[in-house]
């Protein structure tokens, strides 16, 4: 199978300028490509996907009738960055999380940021993830968004823009880690040749910016992963990243609040807990002070949280800033927090809550992707130029009914890497969701997760809607 004979199209293709043209840093990966035996590359990717099943690396699916659990589905043709753009996204990055945790630091204070006009009030007020329990919450070391995963897609242009924030309980770095390992192992020639940036470091500095939040006094701190349990999507990932760190993975039935503090059941007896790498949704942390119907968290969690006797990472409340309405202020908060300009431009956005932009939007549903604002995984979603009549019609009534629930966006064409397709080599749509930790300093992973649309035109991207991965290779040089 010749790469050279794959054609990019009219897309931007990350691999190749034009058909039989690699853009420079993939020369050598098309080269060792081109070199492979009759049928070679087909027999790595199978090879491939059975060392991911027999490590295990999987997600669930809810209400899948093929069952919870299946098998990450991965790509053998990897993603590459040049080292200058890496740079660039890079600090792009860091300019972004450091503003929007001091968005975060003001709204749950002051709100300087509403009283000055920049964000109206009611969209603050009326955002699903804005948590008044969390009003006069201070956080260790000021820091709000530990980890975050931030969407960036690449448009015909080759322009990078941020899709989305993801600062809640951000998945897939798990399957970043394992691509890697696999990628590795597939093409080992290639990596001693390419200057291509480790990955690996990511969970040790990961138990790193946990480890920031304790206090100097304790010498000897407890640090849990807490898991809703195994039949969440990201179960995996959840025991995966409690194994790579050596702590404990907890359920909250295993938790309880002691005198004070929070503490785990152990065969030895209960003992403190001083931070929490939390993925279950501020909803459910604790029944007390959210849902009370909630039966994953720990009762009076939040008591503790707010008296500084135990960490959690992400902060509560920080679903505010995943709000999509939100999104469309980050550029401001830039300008407002830090006097700079934004190195990273947002997707033009309307919102449908201003009456211009819903006309607007109402007029051009066959143009533009249509999104809730709360939603993830490629639900609550309309691609317009793929959508029926009808389907554009039944969002035209959601979004007169509740128009501060949904945004716009103009149908970018999304740039695309060569794919392995029923035996065949295709373009498939790809994004980037790189991983920031922000700890003693900002860290952002080397190259992240690149999701891959797996079915033929889709631009659905989302494991749980058809989608697959590919390993990020970023150039040192």
């Amino acid at each position: 199978m010749q790469i050279t004979n794959y054609d990019p199209g009219d897309f931007y293709d990350e691999l190749f300028i034009t058909a039989g043209q690699p853009r420079p840093e993939a020369t050598q990966l098309v080269e060792k490509i081109n070199a492979l035996g009759e049928g070679e590359l087909i027999q790595r990717q199978q090879a491939a996907s059975l060392a991911l099943f027999k490590l295990g690396v999987t997600f669930n699916v809810y209400g899948s009738e093929q069952g919870t659990e299946r098998v990450w589905p991965f790509d053998i043709i990897p993603r590459i960055i040049p080292a200058q753009e890496w740079l660039a996204l890079e600090k792009g990055l860091k300019q972004r999380i450091y503003a929007l945790n001091l968005f975060l630091a003001d709204i749950y204070d002051t709100q300087k940021i509403v009283k000055d006009g920049i964000i109206p009030s009611e969209l603050i007020e009326s955002a699903s993830g804005f948590q008044r329990a969390c009003i006069g919450l201070k956080p260790p070391k000021d820091i709000w968004c530990h980890i975050t995963g931030t969407d960036l897609v690449r448009d015909r242009a080759g322009s990078m823009y941020v899709l989305e924030d993801n600062l809640r309980c951000p998945s897939g770095v798990s399957y970043v880690l394992g691509n890697r390992r696999i990628m590795k192992s597939t093409f080992p020639q290639v990596f001693s040749k390419m200057d291509i940036r480790p990955v690996e470091e990511y969970t040790s500095h990961l138990l790193e910016s946990l480890l920031n939040l304790v206090d100097d006094g304790i010498s000897d701190p407890n640090v849990v992963v807490l898991t809703p349990g195994i039949y969440n999507s990201a179960y995996f990932e959840h025991s995966f990243l409690a194994q790579q760190m050596g702590v404990e993975l907890v359920e909250g039935r295993d938790l309880v609040v002691m005198d004070g503090y929070l503490k785990m059941r152990t065969t030895k007896g209960f003992q403190r807990v001083d931070v929490i790498y939390r993925r279950i949704d501020d909803d459910f942390i604790d029944p007390l002070a959210f849902r009370p119907d909630s039966l994953l968290g720990v009762p009076g969690l939040m008591e503790v949280y707010k008296s500084g006797r135990v960490a959690i990472a992400n902060a509560l409340g920080t679903g505010v800033a995943d709000d999509k309405v939100i999104y469309s202020f980050v550029p401001e908060m830039i300008r407002y927090y830090l006097d700079e300009e934004p190195l990273l431009a947002n997707v033009p956005t309307y919102l449908c809550w201003e009456e211009k932009q819903q006309a607007h939007v109402l007029a051009n549903l066959d143009k533009l992707v249509v999104k809730a604002a709360n939603e993830s995984g490629g639900y609550g979603m309309l691609i317009g130029a793929h959508a029926t009549e009808a389907e554009r019609q039944e969002f035209a009534v959601k979004i007169k009914a509740n128009p501060r629930n949904y945004i716009a966006q103009p149908t970018l064409s999304l740039s695309r890497v060569p794919t392995l397709i029923d035996d065949c080599l295709e373009g498939c749509h790809v994004d980037l969701r790189p991983y920031i930790l922000y700890g003693k300093e900002i860290f952002v992973n080397p190259g992240g997760l690149t999701r891959v649309a797996l079915k033929r035109g889709s631009l659905v991207v989302n494991s749980s809607q058809g989608g697959g991965s590919k390993d990020t290779w970023v150039l040192n040089s």
